[in-house]
């Protein structure tokens, strides 16, 4: 077990940390506009708006 926490543990976070700037150092080299962030509404999708509260059913005979 020893081995593990003074070899493999620190080797494993050196590469996970290694990967991840790899990863977010890669945007440098995409086209401009796939370097962007990624848009938070589709562009061009329409969903009604649902009410929060349903209307008040009246049951009264008038």
């Amino acid at each position: 077990m020893a081995i593990f926490r003074q070899y493999i543990a620190p080797l494993l976070a050196v590469l996970v940390f290694f990967i991840a700037l790899v990863a977010v150092s890669a945007r440098i080299f995409l086209p401009s506009d796939m370097a962007a962030p990624a848009p938070i509404e589709e562009v061009g999708v329409s969903v009604p708006a649902t009410p929060a509260v349903p209307p008040a059913v009246n049951n009264s005979a008038s």
